[in-house]
């Protein structure tokens, strides 16, 4: 397996560890699952995500950016114009069955995309963009990203840049921590204000160790990541999403940027064409649903049943004919109760539901997503 710059830091700190995406990752802390995600839900969470591929992304033969945007938009079913410098935005890799091979998050910087990729599909993900835009500069970036996440997560990192204050939900920018230059993001996966921070894998130490002077700050492990992203209604791709569930069936629609979609028709009959319609990897199906309807959706679903209701749960109707499976499903440590995604057929979403669960069936019901509302700042 591989290693995270700071596995050191994360032993010390009593980790236990575990295989994620070939790296070996700190999974839980002797706080204990539960007490580290409610930690991060009432104060500041310290993630090592470092596994997580960053790259960036230019266009060495043209400098305007102009060829950047051009290739990015035929791989990738978003919209460069109008697109502000250090606003980041949510993507999603998809391959010509209208499947999602991997989601990503992207920044624009004018003359440079950066990019978060998914740890287990790096290398796949790299071949797939280096296909799709042969034109394009692709670089690893060798660096930690470390995600400070909660309530507290702003005064925090403001003590040591008060321009981290300054930033709203999905805005990026430079930070200086401790004299180094750091890329951040006021994003995450947890459904709580924050931060992703890239950190020069020589400086991330230092950097770690000062932030966790704050008592407010703790080290949390996947554990919690897993369950704190799940109460918000994200999905991780491998279980939610994959390359046989399309955008629209994940209730990722938004995905698609509005000028690569269909024809709308307006009020008086006539129709207003957007100005990129298509031209990504899979669009034909993608469009299709998104027009039409997908015959099966990706749900949120509860329960008053005190057993938690895992991924690969079977879900059936009243007569025991299968509609659909969980893909995530755990016992809340918000709630105390078992909260799940699920995909299923969508001519079931009205119906009386049931999980089966080592044989018997335990009743579920659609709800609203998110589980716990989500708090970033905007």
């Amino acid at each position: 397996m591989k290693s995270i710059p700071l596995e050191k830091l994360h032993t010390e700190l009593g980790a236990k560890f575990g295989p994620f995406a070939g790296y070996n990752m700190p999974i839980q802390y002797p706080m204990g699952l539960k007490g580290e995600h409610l930690h991060t839900r009432t104060h500041a969470g310290l993630f090592d995500v470092s596994h997580m591929g960053q790259l960036r992304i230019t266009s060495p033969a043209d400098p305007s950016g102009a060829q950047l945007r051009k290739e990015l938009e035929a791989a990738l079913p978003c919209d460069f114009e109008g697109w502000p410098n250090d606003i980041q935005r949510y993507s999603v890799l998809l391959n010509a069955q209208g499947g999602i091979e991997d989601d990503l998050m992207l920044v624009w910087r004018g003359t440079e995309v950066r990019m978060v990729v998914n740890a287990g599909n790096r290398d796949a993900d790299l071949a797939l963009l280096q296909k799709l835009a042969p034109g394009l500069k692709f670089e690893w970036v060798d660096a930690a990203l470390i995600a400070l996440q909660g309530p507290a997560a702003e005064s925090v990192l403001a003590k040591m840049d008060p321009k981290a204050a300054q930033m709203t939900f999905m805005q990026a920018a430079d930070l200086t921590l401790m004299g180094v230059t750091c890329f951040a993001t006021r994003s995450g996966y947890t459904g709580e204000d924050g931060y992703e921070i890239s950190i020069a894998a020589a400086d991330a130490e230092r950097i770690v160790r000062e932030m966790m002077k704050d008592d407010r700050v703790k080290p949390i492990g996947l554990g919690a990541r897993d369950t704190l992203r799940l109460e918000a209604g994200l999905p991780l791709h491998g279980n939610d999403i994959s390359p046989t569930i399309s955008p629209v069936e994940a209730g990722l629609g938004f995905a698609i940027a509005p000028s690569r979609r269909l024809p709308k028709t307006n009020a008086d009959g006539t129709h207003t064409a957007p100005k990129k319609t298509g031209g990504f990897p899979g669009a034909a199906v993608v469009l299709k649903q998104l027009s039409e309807g997908a015959a099966r959706k990706l749900v949120g679903m509860v329960s008053k049943e005190p057993v938690p209701i895992r991924a690969h749960a079977r879900i059936v109707t009243v007569d025991g004919h299968e509609v659909g499976e969980v893909t995530s499903g755990t016992v809340s440590p918000s709630l105390g109760s078992p909260v799940m995604l699920a995909l299923i057929q969508s001519a079931a979403i009205n119906q009386p539901l049931f999980a089966i669960v080592r044989d018997k069936k335990l009743a579920v019901e659609i709800t609203k997503l998110p589980f716990v509302p989500k708090r970033y700042k905007r």
